[in-house]
C-alpha cells in the first residue's frame, strides 16, 4: 500500500472539500468535533474534504447544517463535472 494519498477524481469534488474544510476552520473545529455535529464519522468527513468521496443529497444537507451553513453556500459555482 502507499503511503501517497488519492487525488481527488473531479475539480468539483475537490472544490467542495476545499468548502467543508474552510468552514470547518472557520469554526475552529476539528475533524472529529465537526463530524460529531453533523452526525457523520469523522473519517467520512476527512474522504469528502480530501475531495475523496462525493457526498449524497442527504449528507450535503447534514454536513451544511452541522457546519451553520446552507447548501447553496457550499455548491454555489462548484466547477460543472
Amino acid at each position: 500500500m502507499s503511503d501517497v494519498p488519492k487525488p481527488p477524481p473531479s475539480a468539483t469534488l475537490r472544490e467542495l472539500g476545499e468548502r467543508i474544510r474552510a468552514r470547518r476552520a472557520e469554526l475552529g473545529w476539528s475533524q472529529e468535533h465537526a463530524a460529531h455535529k453533523c452526525g457523520v464519522h469523522w473519517t467520512y468527513l476527512g474522504q469528502v474534504e480530501r475531495g475523496q468521496r462525493s457526498a449524497r443529497v442527504e449528507n450535503l444537507l447534514k454536513l451544511s447544517a452541522g457546519l451553520q451553513t446552507t447548501p447553496g453556500r457550499l455548491l454555489d459555482g462548484l466547477p460543472q463535472p
